[in-house]
């Protein structure tokens, strides 16, 4: 369904919702900025898994139903947004930092190491960058925008791709590391996950500088 038929099929208060969620990126638009990129990531607050971050691009007047934060969104509706996210952005991609290096660097430099490698993915160079919260250091059109997640249409997008993919691997780890339950909480730390490292101790994909409350390696 393209984007004219989308508008029809919305109410008049999702319309109004998404022109207020597009507005940054139109006033960024008449100002010359014709690429703006959308940054952000998931995983920061985990105690396993990679940190995740995705990169878009929108194409103007892009208004997709039901964008949002993608916390605010169930797992069902976040890929169904995915998809048509992928299909249509001007450029996407998605970084990674690993579980080591989020160990050797700490979970803000690794955030911002994958926020990198998600924008060196793009096809399509941006000229101005809004990232949810943070900057990058060296970059000079840039703003980092607090709760940008849920203000910004090309933040919004970027969190649901980061999220799927997040998701996904922590999954597909769930395969490899069955005591855990990552199919079910993706590496938080829930009441289960919290007592299967207690019980059967971490394993190589839990951040060990995360679990100094709830975990101690045995003595000797």
């Amino acid at each position: 369904m393209g984007a004219a038929e989308h508008s029809e099929a919305m109410s008049a208060a999702e319309r109004a919702r998404l022109e207020a969620l597009s507005a940054r990126e139109e006033d960024l638009a008449r100002r010359g900025f014709r690429y703006v990129a959308g940054l952000d990531e998931a995983g920061r607050g985990p105690l396993a898994g990679p940190v995740t971050a995705a990169a878009v691009i929108l194409p103007r007047g892009f208004r997709l139903k039901r964008l949002n934060d993608s916390k605010k969104l169930s797992p069902s509706v976040r890929e169904k947004l995915a998809l048509r996210i992928r299909e249509e952005a001007v450029a996407w991609a998605v970084g990674w930092a690993s579980v080591e290096e989020i160990e050797a660097l700490n979970i803000l430099e690794a955030t911002k190491t994958a926020m990198r490698r998600a924008l060196d993915g793009l096809s399509q160079a941006p000229d101005y960058l809004l990232l949810d919260a943070l900057t990058l250091p060296g970059i000079r059109n840039q703003e980092g925008i607090v709760r940008g997640d849920a203000l910004c249409a090309c933040i919004s997008a970027a969190s649901v791709l980061a999220k799927t993919a997040r998701d996904r691997c922590m999954e597909e780890l769930d395969g490899e590391f069955p005591l855990y339950g990552f199919r079910k909480h993706k590496g938080y730390g829930t009441r289960a996950h919290v007592a299967a490292i207690q019980e059967y101790g971490p394993c190589r994909v839990h951040r060990m500088s995360f679990l100094s409350r709830i975990w101690a390696p045995p003595a000797g």
